[in-house]
């Protein structure tokens, strides 16, 4: 079997729980639905699951509409169904629950924990169906239990799994009912998802235990059950599954890092799957003209951040430049950036922009490529001043200097002529060079092409910094040896 085709009426869903960050492991299974829904020009819902009161925030479920809406998700796409929310359907709940229990395919109990290990000797041990025939009513305490079947086995079709199968013997007679008759996961899920009319459920592998339970409760509720696929888990590079206490998994983290919102969905969408061709880079629609969750590797899959890295700079090499300075606008402006408002020169920024969008990966990288243009002295990197000021620094800057100084046209070419003449009076080639006078007018020795970077600082403030430069060798020079 595979994914589902156009004739079929597809309604997939995602069903996140409120927690106040949006994993990216959500977001992976989010768009693997939503990339089913769009090639079978089906539906997409989505359900909040917000049955616990704690993280039952406004804010917090407007930040999944947000950080889905980024990634291209939003209500206002025809194929966008919902929110719901699961506590809206307390009602139809409670109602499967006593339907089932009608039914005799539930009973109360009154069991706790201690007791079940009391009579199996074993305080780990499953449920041992004690109550199963006592014939037991609703009572404050009393949980209801499915009645599971003794004999058979429970057949799931799982697009991803391979179609597992379950003894049902080995399947404990399962609450679905707690003791305040509020329903658990396992109904609240099923329910909604029939109310919902849920065709496939693509959701992650450790959502795989519960399937079997699921699927007998939509068999004794009379409906058929969905076509599952359970998506393979993420890992970190240690090959250990994503944790939010030990790895970055907010995608919103990944988005303020300055990860566009189209790389990270082409990297999120090859997390356990490849369109083929040894392509990789591809623009959304056409990586769900070729999505098939049939097609999704069971093994796990790896997060790779670099890679992720490398995947942006990609799309923002590809951007206009227009739309690079666009995109840079959040880091240019407080709070993000190191300088004020009044310190940002929007015409340099827009003089350097095609050459720094070669060179960054993140878009939070462009501080650092350009502050030297807006603050009033550069951020000086101390590695960088001991490595580029050695010897004949002290003798070749103030040589710049003078040649600079008299330099017209101030232009990136006859800099870097004047530049290069200098390093050949000292036996120095360029490359060498010019590692001081960056050094002394930008702070670092790596980043922008050094001489349309001076083109656009200015004769001024360039010759200002390597005065001061020199300066600060001159007095490092005439310290005492310790």
């Amino acid at each position: 079997m595979t994914s589902p085709s156009s004739s079929t009426q597809v309604r997939v869903r995602f069903a996140p729980s409120p927690t106040g960050m949006f994993h990216v492991g959500g977001a992976r299974s989010a768009l693997f639905n939503w990339a089913v829904a769009k090639r079978s020009g089906g539906t997409f819902v989505l359900r909040v699951e917000d049955t616990d009161a704690a993280r039952n925030k406004p804010e917090w479920t407007q930040g999944i509409l947000d950080a889905l809406a980024a990634l291209g998700m939003h209500a206002e796409d025809p194929t966008f169904e919902g929110p719901y929310f699961q506590s809206q359907n307390a009602g139809l709940h409670a109602e499967a629950a006593g339907r089932l229990f009608e039914a005799g395919r539930a009973y109360y109990c009154d069991c706790t924990r201690e007791d079940v290990a009391a009579r199996t000797g074993n305080p780990h041990s499953g449920y041992d169906g004690f109550c199963r025939d006592r014939g037991l009513d609703y009572a404050p305490g009393r949980a209801l239990r499915f009645r599971t079947p003794d004999e058979g086995e429970t057949h799931v079709v799982d697009l991803v799994r391979g179609n597992p199968v379950f003894p049902n013997d080995a399947i404990e007679d399962f609450v679905i009912a707690r003791g305040d008759g509020s329903p658990v996961f396992l109904l609240a899920n099923v329910v909604d998802d029939m109310d919902e009319r849920i065709t496939h459920v693509i959701r992650g592998e450790e959502h795989l235990p519960n399937t079997p339970k699921q699927q007998l409760l939509w068999e004794a509720l009379g409906a058929t059950p969905p076509v599952w696929a359970h998506l393979p888990v993420i890992v970190n590079e240690k090959r250990q599954k994503l944790s939010k206490r030990r790895d970055k998994v907010a995608l919103e983290d990944y988005l303020a890092d300055g990860i566009l919102p189209e790389a990270m969905v082409n990297y999120l969408m090859l997390l356990g799957w490849a369109p083929g061709n040894d392509e990789e880079i591809l623009p959304f629609d056409e990586l769900v003209r070729r999505f098939d969750v049939a097609d999704v590797n069971s093994a796990s899959a790896f997060f790779d951040v670099k890679k992720l890295t490398a995947f942006n700079g990609e799309y923002v090499r590809a951007l206009s430049v227009e739309d690079f300075v666009a995109a840079c606008d959040p880091w240019l402006h407080t709070p993000r950036a190191p300088w004020t408002e009044e310190q940002f020169d929007a015409e340099a920024f827009a003089a350097v922009a095609p050459l720094a969008q070669t060179r960054v990966a993140l878009l939070s990288e462009i501080t650092t490529n350009v502050d030297f243009l807006f603050l009033d002295e550069p951020v000086r990197d101390e590695q960088s001043w001991a490595k580029a000021m050695k010897p004949p620094a002290a003798e070749l800057l103030p040589d710049a200097r003078a040649a600079l100084a008299a330099l017209e046209p101030w232009e990136a070419e006859p800099l870097k002529d004047a530049v290069t003449a200098v390093g050949e009076k000292h036996g120095l080639k360029l490359g060498k060079a010019q590692a001081p006078v960056r050094v002394a007018v930008t702070g670092r020795t790596v980043g922008l092409p050094l001489f349309e970077s001076l083109q656009v600082l200015g004769r001024e403030r360039t010759l200002a910094r390597i005065d001061a430069a020199i300066a600060r060798l001159a007095d490092a020079a005439a310290e005492p040896a310790e």
